[in-house]
């Protein structure tokens, strides 16, 4: 079972509620950051309005927590339409889709989460629904089976993914206007910081909503998730006002350091450099050393460690570099001195 983390950027109960009911932008004047794909669907948006005619179909994809969701519900509200939304383990079934694709209205958008996972059978019928907003129902079984056409209004399909490489050609060659999320810069998130602290009425100065930024790893949700927190220290532990030393006290109660790193980020780290002399170790031997899947480490935890360029992937297995070494006060090992960690050769065929 994945550990439940205080940094992990994947949506929780407790964001569901606080995010669409609180502190979610409902317009492009609203959001921050993610300049050049906010600008460039601005345009997009005007100019499908100023001809009267459906937005293209869009695709949103990047890591998670970054507001793909949230983009996708101001382009409906900039189009001043419907916005129906599902995810692709939702629809299981071709009658599924054809039941929400026919409950559309003209210019309506469709928002699919998760958009990577659809089933096959259910993806062949989205590509007709995309192209030519049609959909083929077959009616009946064997040699008395026929095929009813049904003509749908023409809608815009918003798909959503963390995994863009998943989607197959055909889906992802449909898609007139594909766009990339990027993580936050600091500045970014503690303007995020302070708007949601002015709606939630938390009293926060420059200096804690910078400290919460910086530890963030540049993800909203995760500031998000973080100013909940030190707000209930605060009101706890402190004058109720967020400074920078009650932002500092409150995050290192909660075990996140000033990289944004928590208790199984440096686990993970220490048991590389600790058991391993640094690596390369294999994926199943580290996740086998710290009690988690494979599939955890490489999917939850590497992400950021390669981001900071603590981790490589090498051909040979993981390795952790000289910065990891004397971000935790190690001495860097001879045979690490004379390699340069930005060369190192990373690709997907790596060793479990």
């Amino acid at each position: 079972m994945e550990e439940v983390r205080l940094v992990s950027s994947s949506m929780k109960a407790e964001d569901i509620d606080y995010e669409i009911n609180n502190v979610r932008p409902m317009s492009f004047s609203e959001y921050i950051g993610q300049d050049k794909v906010k600008n460039n669907l601005e345009i997009f948006i005007q100019a499908a309005r100023n001809r009267g005619e459906s937005l293209d179909h869009v695709l949103l994809y990047g890591p998670p927590g970054l507001g793909k969701t949230t983009l996708a519900n101001i382009i409906a509200n900039e189009l001043n339409v419907n916005i129906r939304t599902t995810s692709g383990p939702a629809i299981e079934r071709p009658g599924d889709l054809a039941a929400i694709l026919t409950g559309l209205e003209a210019k309506d958008v469709l928002f699919i989460d998760e958009i990577h996972r659809l089933n096959r059978t259910v993806e062949e019928v989205l590509y007709p629904a995309m192209e030519d907003f049609c959909i083929d129902i077959v009616i009946g079984k064997g040699p008395s089976a026929r095929t009813l056409r049904l003509d749908l209004p023409k809608f815009t399909l918003i798909g959503a993914t963390t995994r863009a490489g998943m989607l197959s050609a055909p889906l992802r060659d449909r898609f007139g206007v594909i766009s990339r999320l990027e993580y936050y810069q600091e500045e970014d998130l503690t303007k995020i910081i302070k708007r949601a602290a002015a709606i939630l009425n938390v009293e926060i100065t420059p200096e804690g909503a910078q400290e919460i930024a910086r530890r963030s790893r540049g993800t909203p949700r995760i500031a998000n998730r973080l100013l909940r927190r030190i707000r209930d220290y605060a009101e706890i532990k402190a004058d109720r006002v967020i400074t920078e030393e009650v932002a500092k006290a409150g995050l290192t109660q909660l075990e996140v350091d000033p990289l944004g790193l928590d208790k199984t980020d440096r686990k993970m780290l220490l048991c590389i450099i600790q058991k391993f002399a640094g690596g390369p170790v294999g994926l199943d031997t580290i996740a086998a050393a710290i009690s988690e899947s494979a599939d955890t480490v490489e999917d939850v935890y590497e992400p950021y460690l390669m981001q900071l360029g603590f981790l490589n992937r090498t051909p040979r297995g993981r390795m952790v570099t000289g910065a990891a070494y004397r971000y935790f006060g190690f001495p860097i090992p001879k045979h690490m001195e004379n390699i340069d960690q930005c060369t190192i050769f990373q690709e997907e065929g790596l060793e479990r």
